[in-house]
């Protein structure tokens, strides 16, 4: 049975959760690849962040607290009434944001992260000392998942491009599966180091 997770999420509900687990996200989360991530370390992590920005800031640090990061370049349609709606909102390849995702984690106490492919060794130690974890989506389902996306609520830095925007979404029974946990677990390490000793074991045969 899937575990239910609605936003904001505890430390407690995420300390609970172990690599396999199912899992039902619903509340309000957020887009984000590689352009808000390296905005992010580099307007509010590293940097002290410009006046320009501080508006922005105070929405994401108020609103990412015990919320979710989404790996997403969603295909969007504006609609006559000046709205958006997602058309498709598939996962995106998340390692790519390993050099970011553990310190944005901390700084904004983001609870879960979902993509695809799995992270490595700096975000697992991340979800291990913040209390968080990586969410599996389904990869190739774009459509399917884009059904979980019940509204768009906002959109900011849309000049970073549609996929790279920071789409602020509703999301219902959005199904993911816990892949990397905060207990130092991770499947994806696992099936490298499984597939790592089947392929020295090919070798040597």
């Amino acid at each position: 049975m899937a575990t239910k997770l609605t936003v904001p999420i505890s430390e407690e509900q995420i300390r609970a959760l172990k690599v396999g687990d199912q899992v039902l996200v619903s509340g309000v989360i957020f887009t984000g690849r590689d352009a808000a991530h390296k905005y992010m370390m580099e307007s509010f992590i590293k940097g002290s962040c410009p006046d320009s920005e501080k508006e922005l800031y105070e929405i994401l640090k108020k609103e990412l607290a015990g919320s979710v990061i989404y790996h997403c370049g969603p295909v969007v349609r504006k609609l006559d009434n000046g709205r958006y709606e997602f058309v498709a909102a598939g996962p995106t390849t998340s390692i790519r944001e390993e050099p970011y995702q553990a310190d944005v984690m901390g700084h904004f106490k983001v609870r879960a992260v979902i993509g695809k492919g799995g992270m490595r060794d700096k975000t697992l130690e991340g979800c291990r000392k913040h209390g968080g974890v990586y969410l599996h989506a389904i990869g190739g389902a774009a459509t399917l998942i884009a059904e979980s996306c019940k509204e768009v609520v906002d959109v900011y830095k849309l000049d970073f491009g549609v996929p790279e925007a920071f789409w602020k979404i509703r999301v219902e029974d959005f199904p993911c599966v816990v892949t990397m946990d905060s207990h130092g677990e991770s499947l994806h390490d696992k099936i490298r180091a499984d597939s790592e000793a089947k392929l020295q074991e090919l070798l040597a045969g």
